[in-house]
């Protein structure tokens, strides 16, 4: 069960976190989590990508103050990786490993002393940027730079409607007196933005600009995952109940596309359709990825982002996943009528994970 969630603000690279590491990050989001339970709390899983390497959840485990005897694991699953997190806690509780697993992810881009991207494939098979990759997804399934700036307004103007509405102050844990994501400081003339954007990634032919494609941003984001009897024990009120997941793997080329066979497997397993799934989140590192996969899984855009996401409020790798639950936590309490949701992000490397969760509030 997932009985609590939180994140920080989101930042720019070089922006309002440009001087906080990982760990100072993501310790108020511990701290906030486990406040009044720390000695239950069998272990910190937190997924990161891009350094400064060490475990990273050990070490924001120990700045929140949580006991010495809950250890920390620090795992990469490039974008995934927040995702991948909250679903290991939810396998280790299922396998009897423990009760009680805090789980999300961290990036602090700003701060990273990696230069360049790690590999994401072997170059004779293909290593493609994720730039590159979402131009061989919008080439592969035929997505215009048209249909792509159309989903960006879309995504910049749900995102901006939910801010105004206070949709994301419960999210939040404010660090440092910052209360709001950065890009929600100024607002932009996303209509000029699209139309003088140019692609970036490929000049010819190309389609996915700046305007339609995420920015590199820094953030933490976790939830508590419990099992349902501890949680009862312990006064907390689950609102989602873990159901399955599934992990996929897809050309690396062509990563954008790698959420459409983990959903189509999930969903199969299940013995449910797409019709079944209330809320679903795909995150939107790329307008294309997001078409891509909402055209292959029949997804309409009403229950689809639907307060926005990465391609206005940015995109702190290890931490998108974990963002993406946090939303879905809020999200479900303000719908009554919904049962199932759904999350799910591709990663470097063509790698695919979907969660599904039943809503039990």
């Amino acid at each position: 069960m997932i009985v609590q969630a939180k994140r920080t603000p989101i930042g720019k690279k070089n922006g309002i976190f440009k001087d906080d590491d990982p760990s100072k990050l993501a310790a108020p989001v511990l701290r906030t989590l486990a406040n009044g339970i720390e000695e239950k709390v069998n272990d910190v899983i937190l997924g990161n990508v891009v350094g400064p390497g060490g475990n990273i959840a050990r070490v924001s485990a120990l700045e929140a103050g949580l006991p010495l005897s809950v250890p920390g694991l620090t795992i990469d699953r490039q974008c995934s990786a927040g995702l991948e997190a909250i679903r290991m806690g939810c396998y280790f509780i299922q396998g009897g490993a423990g009760t009680c697993y805090i789980a999300g992810g961290v990036e602090s881009t700003s701060t990273s002393p990696f230069p360049q991207r790690a590999r994401f494939s072997p170059e004779h098979i293909g290593d493609p940027g994720m730039g590159i990759a979402a131009e061989y997804v919008a080439q592969k399934f035929e997505i215009s730079r048209e249909e792509q700036d159309q989903y960006a307004r879309l995504s910049y103007e749900r995102s901006w409607e939910a801010f105004q509405k206070g949709r994301f102050s419960e999210e939040i844990i404010p660090i440092d007196e910052i209360h709001d994501d950065e890009e929600f400081l100024r607002k932009r003339n996303i209509d000029a933005l699209l139309n003088r954007a140019r692609p970036i990634f490929m000049k010819e032919n190309g389609t996915v600009t700046a305007a339609n494609s995420c920015g590199i941003h820094d953030g933490a984001a976790a939830v508590m995952i419990m099992e349902e009897n501890t949680a009862a024990q312990y006064g907390f009120k689950p609102v989602l109940r873990f159901v399955d997941s599934e992990v996929t793997g897809v050309h690396p080329n062509f990563p954008g596309y790698s959420p459409v066979p983990a959903i189509q497997a999930l969903l199969k397993r299940q013995s449910l359709t797409i019709d079944d799934i209330d809320l679903i989140e795909i995150n939107e590192a790329f307008a294309s990825k997001v078409i891509a996969c909402a055209r292959e899984l029949s997804i309409p855009y009403q229950r689809l982002n639907s307060c926005g996401g990465a391609l206005t409020m940015g995109h702190p790798y290890g931490a998108s996943g974990a963002i993406m639950m946090t939303r879905l936590f809020y999200e479900v309490q303000r719908h009554p009528d919904i049962r199932y949701v759904l999350a799910s992000i591709g990663s470097g490397g063509g790698i695919g994970v979907a969660a599904l969760f039943e809503v039990i509030v």
